[in-house]
Order: C-alpha cells, then sequence, then structure tokens
C-alpha cells in the first residue's frame, strides 16, 4: 500500500460546520477522537513498508520490503511454518534492520549409518557434509559417503559412511611342479610309475587389500617372487600291451590296479540278466565297460557282468563258487588287464 497524505484544504473540508464548541465541552468526545486520530496516524504508518530484508527458507532466498518490526513477526507475515527442532537466525525476538538477512532452515529427518551403528535424528544443516561435521564424524581421504558430501539435505534422506582402509598382506603359495613323462616299453600300458617324486616351490606374494568397513572388498598383486623354485615330477609311462602268465602271453589294451573283493551267489541275477558263476567280475562301468573281457591276477579270466553299490573307481567284486572262497579271498590288491 502506499504513502496518503490531507492537504490543508481537506482537513478543512472535512471539519467545516463541525461544531468545536460543543466538542470540547465533552470530555468523552476528545478521547474518543484522539483514539481515532492515533489509530488513523498507527494505520497510515504501518501501511509503509519502512525496511527491505533478504529472507531465506531451506537454501531458497528472497528480497522482502516489510513494516514488521522483529523477526518472529516477519515469519509470520511470510507464513514460514516453524516446528520444534527448526532454526531462525537471528533469534525470533530479534528487531529488523534494514538488509538484514534472516535464515530459516527447516529440521529434516535423517537416518546416519556409519561405524556399525544405525542412527535416526533431525538436522537442520544444508547438506550431507554438513550433517557429519554436526556429529562429529571424520572422514579419511579415502572413505567413502552415499550420497556425496556435497548432495543437500532432503526429509528421510539415508546416509551412510563406508569406512576405506587399505593393508599390504604377504603370502607364500605353492609353485607345482611340471609333470615330465616318458615312455616305458616294461610296464603295462596303462600304468604309471614314479621316476622322480618333485618338489613343490614356493613364491612369495604381496597383495594390497582394500577392506569396507572391515570387511575385505577387493586385492590386488602387487608383486610376486620365487623364493624357492619346484623341482620337476617325472613319471614313466608304460606302452607295454603283453605279459607273460604262467607260460602263456597275455595280450591286453591297457592295465590298471584295482582294490578286489569277492562276493557268492545271493539268488539275484547280475545287473546285465544273467546267473553268477566263477568268471563272473562286478565293476564300475565308468572304469571298465560292462562286457570287457578281463584277466585277473590271481584270480583267471572274467568278464565284467555286474555292479554293485560299494563297486566305485578302481574297485571290483570277484565271484566265487561258496561262502568260505569268498572269505578265502578276502579284500587285495590285485592288476587287472583288460584284453
Amino acid at each position: 500500500m502506499g504513502r496518503w497524505t490531507l492537504s490543508l484544504s481537506g482537513w478543512k473540508a472535512l471539519f467545516s460546520g463541525f461544531d468545536w464548541r460543543s466538542f470540547y465541552r465533552s470530555k468523552t468526545a476528545v478521547i474518543s477522537f484522539a483514539v481515532i486520530l492515533a489509530l488513523i496516524l498507527a494505520g497510515a504508518a504501518c501501511s509503509i513498508p519502512n525496511k527491505t530484508v533478504v529472507l531465506q527458507v531451506d537454501g531458497k532466498v528472497s528480497q522482502v520490503k516489510t513494516f514488521c518490526s522483529t523477526v518472529g513477526d516477519l515469519i509470520k507475515a511470510q507464513k514460514v511454518p516453524l516446528k520444534k527442532g527448526d532454526e531462525v537466525t537471528p533469534p525470533l525476538e530479534e528487531k529488523l534492520k534494514e538488509n538484514m538477512k534472516i535464515v530459516v532452515n527447516h529440521a529434516l529427518n535423517v537416518t546416519l549409518i556409519a561405524d556399525g551403528k544405525t542412527s535416526k535424528f533431525m538436522s537442520c544443516r544444508s547438506t550431507v557434509g554438513d550433517v557429519l561435521k554436526e556429529r562429529g564424524l571424520n572422514l579419511s581421504g579415502k572413505d567413502i559417503v552415499y550420497p556425496s558430501t556435497d548432495q543437500r539435505l532432503k526429509e528421510g534422506i539415508k546416509i551412510r559412511v563406508v569406512r576405506v582402509s587399505v593393508k599390504e598382506k604377504v603370502e607364500e603359495a605353492p609353485v607345482y611342479p611340471r609333470v615330465l613323462r616318458e615312455t616305458d616299453p616294461n610296464l603295462a600300458n596303462g600304468l604309471m610309475r614314479v621316476v622322480k617324486a618333485g618338489k613343490n616351490g614356493i613364491e612369495k606374494r604381496i597383495w594390497q587389500i582394500t577392506y569396507h568397513d572391515g570387511q575385505e572388498f577387493r586385492r590386488l598383486l602387487i608383486s610376486s617372487s620365487v623364493s624357492r623354485s619346484a623341482v620337476d615330477r617325472v613319471v614313466a609311462v608304460g606302452t607295454a600291451t603283453q605279459v607273460s602268465r604262467g607260460g602263456m602271453n597275455i595280450h591286453f589294451s591297457r592295465a590298471l590296479d584295482v582294490v578286489a573283493s569277492a562276493y557268492t551267489y545271493t539268488g539275484r541275477n547280475t545287473s546285465c540278466g544273467t546267473a553268477p558263476g566263477f568268471g563272473t567280475v562286478a565293476v564300475d562301468p565308468s572304469v571298465i565297460p560292462f562286457g570287457s573281457k578281463l584277466y585277473i591276477e590271481g584270480y583267471g579270466y572274467g568278464t565284467a557282468l555286474d555292479r554293485g553299490s560299494s563297486i566305485v573307481g578302481n574297485r571290483i567284486d570277484v565271484f566265487m563258487d561258496s561262502y568260505s572262497q569268498a572269505m578265502l579271498w578276502g579284500i587285495r590288491q590285485v592288476r587287472v588287464y583288460i584284453l
């Protein structure tokens, strides 16, 4: 509202014909007139903005012309809501001055996850970084903050601080030897013989390990060096396909060493559907295919016709005609030739 004035002639016109003598004789009328005049003058003065101030609410800045006398009056006039925890600078009772800056920061709900703890509170700070300073959380150059420290606060924001540390760790790892193979015509095909055992070497490794909140996040191999070289392992690989047993030459495709047990007739046929008899051999078909003709040292000739739940890998079960013969055989290491 702008300034208004009343000229002398206007005043005269306003009160022309007024019975001033009667008016002054009435005490009540004089008092009433004084009150009305004071109200008119006060209203005229209050309708004239006499100060310009800067109002900043949650980072938003505006210039306000006002006739209010205190910071609190201005906040009410501008309809800025306040609740417990909000910050107003200067205080509400502070008298307004020309070009004064009034800052209002509303308190926001914040969840902070840091150092293994979760805390919920209200803050009037402007940015994530300001909140961390307010809470006394010091950051190292490697620590990670989600969202970033320059992110402005918003209602319900979740802030997470990840503590990052980097350490070096020295480890010793085995260096496995190479396996060198050489043929041996005196050894059955399928068999191997260790000529030289070999020995593991030692490699020294230096790792750079990055931890996030105490948990390993990443490791990087910085350097490695061999402190002890490995000694090669040498094995002989058999190539012979003929062996002499009992004055007879046995020709075979390959040989293998197995653990052999014995069983006798239980009233059930073999896995191939035939009745078992001497020469029936239970095998693991993934090692010795069904139907394979065999020569078993200490037993003689046989055929892979059966299988058993405990016959796995390099194991076989040879059929005996009686329980006593099976018990006499027992369990033994034998060499099997697959013909």
